[in-house]
């Protein structure tokens, strides 16, 4: 069974816990000094959080699939996705081991398919999910088109 996948950096780890614990009425189930992951069943998401020096909000998205199997039937669905596909492979990354595969959606929001290994001692140094990401990266010349002021919300005024 998949499971969905989200990753948020934050400012304040411990803060970030105490709220998402809260949130999600949930400890979470691995706690380091610079990350933090719950791996809830209601919802059915692995929800994670970490210092690892980007800006604070969503980081990136994802599908965790439990074998091989499923990695290889979501790896099929990128495809299709259309966007370039960024086979990481074998990596360990947020203290964990896995293989990979990362694509942007239409947003440029990055998502990443995985299938979970083992354990890993260490964050990881990010050397494939950078590498990845930044072969995924759009063009950064062109500046961003202004938002109309009618299309504005109360929010946003």
């Amino acid at each position: 069974m998949k499971r969905m996948h989200v990753h948020v950096a934050v400012e304040n780890l411990q803060h970030s816990i105490g709220f998402y614990s809260a949130l999600f009425d949930a400890q979470p189930a691995v706690v380091k000094t610079d990350y933090a992951k719950w791996m809830l069943d209601d919802p059915r998401v692995n929800f994670a959080i970490s210092t690892r020096g980007r800006a604070p909000g969503l980081d990136h998205l994802g599908i965790q699939v439990e074998d091989k199997a499923e990695l290889q039937e979501v790896y099929a669905r990128l495809s299709k996705a259309g966007g370039t596909v960024i086979e990481q492979g074998e990596t360990a990354c947020c203290y964990a081991k896995s293989e990979k595969s990362w694509i942007d959606d239409p947003a440029g929001i990055a998502w990443e398919t995985f299938h979970t290994t083992g354990e890993n001692t260490e964050y990881g140094d990010g050397t494939g999910e950078r590498e990845a990401r930044v072969a995924n990266a759009k063009s950064c010349c062109a500046p961003a088109p202004p938002v109309p002021a009618s299309a504005a919300t109360a929010c946003c005024k």
